[in-house]
């Protein structure tokens, strides 16, 4: 089958712009969910800086469930409240809910691991000149973890490019919804193959700049 390129490049280039803008909105949205998530998991745990059992124990089980359910399973469970937010199910925007919901928690838990791999004896210090546990929170532990915390967003960066792929499944639009529009409803492979370069340029890019930003912050 003769593949109509003039036809076809302006819908590659939207679904690219749709790609894009899912990541995106879904990434800012998810770090206002998943950074502040992430800093609670640690300080309120078992013997840290703000100990809380309650609320640790409450927020890891809630982490936990979202982070159980397999994406295209979300994106159909929390249809209805989709529908509440956006006003539809279908198209980018509607595909941004279930990507926040996804992400929120992933990000919580690449917080979490990064902050836990700050030396205590640097807080401890902290401690024994009288910081208060905020002001350890954002003058030591932050930026102690930040450089870690920069790689574990371009893993949860890629998470969303491949989850933005999938809800085209389900009409959720971008490279995804014309994988399967054209490459597999319609046979046509060629089309198939320029998605997976595109997506596979996009994961590249994201972890390029997230090493190359990653290396400039241990330098300081």
């Amino acid at each position: 089958m003769q593949v109509d390129w003039n036809n076809l490049w302006p819908k590659i280039s939207e679904a690219l712009v749709e790609t894009l803008t899912m990541v995106g909105f879904s990434l800012v949205f998810a770090l206002f969910i998943g950074f502040p998530l992430g800093i609670a998991l640690v300080v309120t745990r078992k013997g840290n800086l703000l100990e809380n059992t309650v609320v640790f124990t409450i927020l890891n089980a809630i982490i936990n469930v979202f982070r159980s359910v397999p994406f295209i399973i979300l994106m159909v469970a929390i249809i209805p409240l989709t529908r509440l937010i956006v006003g539809t199910s279908i198209g980018t925007a509607a595909a941004i809910v279930p990507l926040v919901f996804y992400s929120g928690p992933y990000i919580a838990r690449l917080v979490e691991q990064s902050l836990l791999e700050v030396d205590p004896g640097v807080i401890e210090a902290a401690e024994a000149m009288g910081a208060t546990p905020w002001q350890i929170i954002f003058t030591i532990l932050l930026p102690e973890a930040l450089a870690s915390i920069v790689l574990g967003i371009t893993i949860a960066i890629i998470g969303l490019v491949g989850a933005s792929a999938m809800a085209g499944a389900v009409g959720g639009g971008g490279l995804g919804d014309l994988a399967i529009a054209y490459g597999y409803q319609r046979f046509e492979t060629v089309i198939m193959f320029v998605t997976v370069v595109l997506l596979i340029i996009l994961v590249q890019g994201f972890q390029s700049l997230g090493n190359i930003l990653s290396r400039k912050i241990r330098r300081r």
